[in-house]
């Protein structure tokens, strides 16, 4: 990309506060973006071939969406996780195989998509983020639900196309979640807690693809309670 075309982004970038400039080939993260750390709200960097979040990115001090979906990134640096009113980070497509271990310091968050990547485990900072709504961790590699998981404050949940086999119980208690997504998973009916039927918020399940027929969940207890609370929501609305 030409000097002239980025400069034409940045000049209005600075009076919108919205960078974006997505699948023009880029390679790294445009360092003159920093002369507007005090201006943007948000960065569109998606369908590029960055491979590097620069250290730089934590200067932006009141960012409060970042998209960076479909690029090479491997790592997050720690400074990331000083973007106290980041509410949306989305890095679906990229190659990350863990997240900053100061992650839940992102206190605003509220939307987190990191589909498509290389994660083998459920991040345990998740956990620590108290204003989380909606986490999208499909088409990774997780194999299991940890205990831990009983601190998720997020509605919604996406898990589909791991490889999970094991589900803690503990996500029966999750005060917030309603919509859990475990579509296409190595999951066993037996593997199945039957306290996300009776005893959690869940009303959306949706486990279609693992290593059971779903016509056999009616037979678990609990069942009359989870169906219960589906059409209580739909009811809502209609």
């Amino acid at each position: 990309m030409g000097n002239s075309a980025l400069k034409a982004h940045l000049e209005t970038a600075q009076k919108t506060g919205v960078f974006q400039l997505t699948g023009k080939g880029l390679t790294e993260f445009p360092e003159d973006l920093q002369r507007l750390s005090g201006n943007l709200r948000t960065i569109d960097l998606s369908n590029n071939k960055i491979e590097v979040l620069p250290q730089l990115v934590g200067k932006f001090g009141i960012l409060r969406s970042l998209t960076l979906n479909h690029n090479r990134l491997s790592r997050l640096p720690d400074e990331l996780c000083k973007l106290k009113k980041l509410e949306t980070l989305h890095l679906s497509g990229n190659q990350l195989t863990r997240l900053p271990a100061d992650l839940g310091q992102l206190s605003a968050l509220k939307s987190l998509n990191l589909s498509s990547n290389q994660l083998r485990v459920v991040p345990t900072q998740l956990f620590s983020l108290r204003h989380l709504d909606v986490v999208d961790l499909s088409k990774n590699k997780i194999q299991a639900i940890p205990d831990e998981v009983v601190g998720l404050q997020a509605i919604e949940l996406n898990l589909n196309q791991n490889q999970i086999s094991q589900i803690s119980v503990q996500i029966s208690h999750c005060p917030r979640l309603k919509v859990l997504r475990l579509e296409e998973n190595c999951l066993e009916l037996g593997m199945l807690p039957q306290s996300i039927l009776g005893d959690s918020q869940i009303s959306l399940l949706a486990v279609e693809g693992n290593l059971f027929e779903i016509k056999m969940l009616r037979d678990m207890e609990g069942y009359d309670k989870y169906m219960e609370r589906v059409t209580a929501t739909r009811k809502k609305f209609v």
